[in-house]
C-alpha cells in the first residue's frame, strides 16, 4: 500500500465548524482558526520573510476517506497530495497538508502543482475568485503523527487544525492547517 501521507498514518477526526464551537476553541487557537486571509501572510507580518517552506510530502496519490468526501471524489481517484512545513530559521510554525484535484490544477493554470518552495497561501489568495466553502476543526494527539513528522516538529502535545474547502472558478481543493505551539504565543 502506497503511503498517503508524511505527516499522518490515518486521517484526524474533523469535527465540522457550526455556530456556537468556538467558544468551545482555547483563546490562543481562535484568532489562527479563524483567520481569514492568508496564514503565511499573517506569519510573514510578524516573523517577516524568515518564513519558509519545507516540503515533506509531494505525490500524486489517493486521498483520505474523509478528505475524499469533503471534495466529493470517487474512490481511487489520485490527486496532486502536498504537505510541507512553514518555519522561521528552522523552528516549526505551521504544518499544511493541501488536496489538488486534476481538474483544480487546470483551472489554476498549474500554477499550483509547481509551487516548489512557495507557500500556497501566497498563490492561491493572489486569485480573485478564490472562494472559503466550508472549515472543519480537529485536536489531534500526538500518537496520531507518523514518527517522522514527530522528529521533524517535536510534536508532543495535542496540537489544533483545520481544514478548509477552498474553490477556484469553483473547482475546489482541501487545504488542512495544523497550529503549532510557536505561533500559538502570538
Amino acid at each position: 500500500m502506497a503511503i498517503k501521507s508524511f505527516l499522518f498514518d490515518q486521517d484526524p477526526k474533523w469535527r465540522e465548524h457550526t455556530r456556537g464551537i468556538q467558544y468551545k476553541l482555547p483563546e490562543n487557537i481562535l484568532s489562527w482558526a479563524y483567520e481569514a486571509g492568508s496564514l503565511t501572510k499573517r506569519l510573514r507580518n510578524y516573523y517577516g520573510n524568515q518564513v519558509a517552506v519545507k516540503i515533506l510530502f509531494h505525490h500524486w496519490q489517493t486521498p483520505f476517506l474523509s478528505e475524499r468526501r469533503q471534495l466529493q471524489l470517487p474512490l481511487h481517484r489520485y490527486c496532486l497530495i502536498r504537505e510541507v512545513m512553514l518555519h522561521n530559521n528552522g523552528k516549526p510554525l505551521l504544518l499544511a497538508r493541501t488536496i489538488l484535484p486534476e481538474e483544480t490544477i487546470k483551472v489554476a493554470h498549474r500554477n499550483l502543482s509547481h509551487l516548489g518552495n512557495r507557500p500556497l497561501g501566497e498563490v492561491i489568495f493572489s486569485y480573485p475568485d478564490l472562494e472559503r466553502i466550508t472549515m472543519d476543526l480537529t485536536l489531534v494527539r500526538p500518537a496520531l503523527w507518523t514518527a517522522l513528522a514527530r522528529q521533524d516538529t517535536d510534536i508532543n502535545q495535542p496540537i489544533w487544525g483545520r481544514r478548509t474547502i477552498y474553490t477556484i472558478k469553483q473547482s475546489p481543493m482541501l487545504v488542512s492547517e495544523f497550529f503549532l505551539p510557536e505561533i500559538l504565543a502570538h
